[in-house]
């Protein structure tokens, strides 16, 4: 769909007043002029309600000017806004201690070490409260976390501080320093690759804990770690190996179990992964933990009405359960009862709630009063759910904005051209990309019901490799990425889609091809081409409007952050049409359009269409795709396993009223394009 779109900023949030108020602020605080900071922070208040340091400092000032309520009321603000804020609940604790409740202090106390395992006073509050009450085993407990907590040295200690309140690139530069110092300490290795995993340098960060899994055998931290990160990579049968070595270990233990347990369900090994679940479950009868895993695995395999049971024996063992209340909302298929819903209502006012206990109601509760059509109600707490996940995003729209163009401006098609012979020839891959919530799941779902093509997963491979090629060295240098594209060999791009087929083969079985169903695919579609020039890409178009609302109604797993936000989500969809455009112009005929309306209006047309492009004879079992047994991963699980509808088409219609930002993100074009499916429909498009 070529549609010509023009160049649209967002506004950058200006730092620098900010940041001038709370230095001094900080100033007087520490002057101990408690009272004229007060008043300083007042008009920063004013003007940003929500700012988390700001509150913070307020709290603190209020606190020692002895207003102990009124600190209170702020920190229950603060913790709305950032429910994770270590240090807003050690000040609750101060605060609460101070007014004789020791109970209140000693549960704020726990959730700051909770929340941000550095903070040392909250852990001698919490032994000197148990000594008071002379309760001597929690407070050996406790003190021993404190003695494990200062044996660190002072650097590592600040890491960790850096770690919880997500000043992750500061972090980084004095882990560093301090391994180079030091190389082979185990913490200082494991916590870098702590970061590496938070900031997606996953590579890195498997080599960090496999170094350290060698020279600290023994240390059950580094183990755990260690399947973390291998999951995280996909490496699911060498994740599931060293889940089975640490359950060798101690067949009885019940974390251990419970690792394996979910680590032969990513594996695709249910039986497996629910036996193990039944025999925890024996041992920790009504684990929430246990029983929400439970109900992932049986709603993989397809058992929903288990799943359900699941979820809801999770939720009564743990009311506070945010997580299975969700998975309830996600399967799509689930309606909430009136107590459900009054539950989660009630729960949404506990301001100890944890941040992901918070993110998850909002959405289900989202998903419960879209179901009864309270549109108000609905959008207000799908928005509050994407605001909390924006506040401890990273996600910068303008930087993948340039990220992308970087990809118009050095894939040309003149290098394209050169290097149309290189690569490796396997023809096995078949990469769908696109937006998320765009239909790639279905067109996956219909393609794998195919005897000779293989589903799989949303692999990282791709992905993995943009990252490795923005630090590869060419002569010395590191010329970043796509810029490297224009200078390595025929011989290098041979590697990497060797790379590519050898490391996907454990996620595949005995079908010639095999699918590749990571949406974010599509900015590298110029890179899957030079190392694999006979792969097959299809491109998942859907509605803007349907599908960047979609979007945002959507808690992803992971990734995906463009989502927390109307007008990102509405920009990173621009971005997305143009650079089709630009692959479309350059590589044409390389990527197959198909648009999720024309699959729902006539499902065997272009079944037929989809098979003809991958070079596939035609087989019914295509079109009867909901009939095919297999594992589902994604949101769309459900909804894959019934018949074709257009159930989703022309949902964003009932909230048309709170889309603005999505809308004007978008640019007039493409909201024109929305409001008529027809004309969605007949839009230009490039035929195969």
């Amino acid at each position: 769909m070529p549609v010509s779109l023009s160049n649209t900023q967002n506004p950058e949030t200006d730092l620098s007043e900010l940041t001038s108020s709370l230095e001094a602020a900080q100033k007087l605080i520490q002057s101990q002029e408690f009272s004229a900071a007060i008043e300083a922070l007042q008009p920063l208040l004013k003007s940003k309600p929500d700012e988390p340091e700001a509150l913070y400092m307020n709290a603190v000032c209020l606190r020692y000017t002895q207003q102990y309520e009124a600190a209170l009321e702020t920190l229950s603000h603060l913790k709305s806004v950032q429910p994770e804020h270590g240090r807003a609940h050690q000040e609750e604790g101060y605060n609460q201690r101070a007014l004789g409740n020791k109970e209140k202090a000693l549960k704020a106390y726990e959730r700051a070490c909770f929340y941000n395992p550095a903070l040392e006073a909250s852990y001698r509050a919490r032994v000197n409260i148990h000594n008071e009450r002379n309760e001597r085993h929690p407070a050996m407990h406790v003190q021993g976390q404190l003695n494990e907590l200062t044996s660190l040295p002072k650097p590592l200690i600040a890491v960790v501080d850096l770690i919880s309140m997500g000043k992750l690139l500061r972090a980084e530069e004095l882990c560093r320093q301090f391994l180079r110092k030091i190389p082979h300490h185990i913490e200082a290795m494991r916590l870098l690759a702590d970061i590496g995993m938070r900031l997606g340098i996953l590579e890195d960060a498997e080599l960090l804990l496999h170094s350290a899994s060698l020279l600290a055998p023994e240390n059950i931290r580094v183990h755990i770690d260690y399947i973390q990160v291998l999951r995280k990579r996909q490496q699911h049968l060498a994740a599931q190996e060293q889940a089975r070595q640490l359950l060798e270990r101690e067949p009885s233990n019940p974390q251990y179990q419970s690792i394996y347990a979910v680590q032969c369900m990513q594996s695709g090994q249910f039986d497996e992964a629910l036996a193990t679940f039944d025999e925890l479950l024996k041992i920790l009868p009504n684990d929430p933990i246990t029983l929400a895993s439970q109900g992932h695995a049986l709603k993989t395999k397809g058992e929903s009405a288990n799943a359900i049971a699941s979820y809801q024996q999770a939720i009564n063992a743990y009311p506070r359960h945010g997580e299975a209340y969700f998975s309830l909302a996600n399967l799509k298929t689930y309606r909430f009862s009136d107590q459900e819903m009054q539950q989660m209502l009630t729960l949404q006012q506990d301001d100890n709630l944890s941040f992901m206990e918070r993110v998850h109601l909002c959405f289900a509760l989202g998903k419960a009063f879209e179901d009864q059509e309270d549109v108000k109600q609905s959008f207000a707490f799908y928005e509050q759910g994407n605001q909390l996940k924006k506040s401890q995003s990273r996600y910068d729209a303008d930087q993948m904005t340039q990220e992308l163009k970087l990809q118009k401006e050095h894939l040309t098609a003149k290098l394209l051209t050169e290097k149309n012979d290189f690569g490796h020839t396997s023809p096995d891959p078949i990469f769908i990309v696109g937006m998320p919530r765009a239909g790639s799941t279905l067109i996956e779902q219909i393609l794998s019901s195919h005897s000779q093509v293989d589903g799989t997963l949303e692999l990282p491979n791709v992905l993995s490799l943009s990252q490795r090629l923005r630090r590869h060295l060419v002569n010395g240098a590191t010329p970043g990425y796509p810029q490297v594209l224009e200078l390595l060999s025929q011989k290098e791009l041979t590697e990497f889609g060797e790379e590519f087929i050898e490391d996907t083969r454990s996620h595949r079985q005995s079908a010639p091809l095999f699918i590749d169903k990571m949406p974010n695919n599509f900015r590298h579609i110029g890179l899957i081409k030079l190392i694999l020039p006979r792969a097959k890409i299809i491109d998942a178009r859907r509605n803007p409007l349907d599908c960047c609302f979609s979007g945002f109604k959507q808690l992803f797993a992971e990734g995906q952050e463009f989502s927390y936000s109307l007008a990102d989500i509405g920009q990173y969809y621009r971005d997305y049409v143009k650079l089709m455009n630009h692959w479309d112009k350059v590589l044409p005929g390389f990527v197959l359009q198909v648009m999720n309306e024309d699959v729902i209006a006539d499902l065997e047309s272009e079944v037929r269409r989809l098979l003809k492009f991958c070079g596939l004879p035609f087989e019914q079992t295509c079109l009867n795709f909901h009939k095919t047994e297999r594992s589902v991963r994604t949101p769309s699980s459900e909804q894959v396993r019934r018949p074709v509808n257009n159930s989703g088409v022309g949902q964003w219609q009932k909230y048309s009223s709170f889309l603005e930002p999505l809308k004007q993100s978008l640019g007039s074009e493409l909201v024109a394009l929305s409001q008529s499916d027809e004309a969605f429909r007949q839009a230009p498009r490039l035929e195969h």
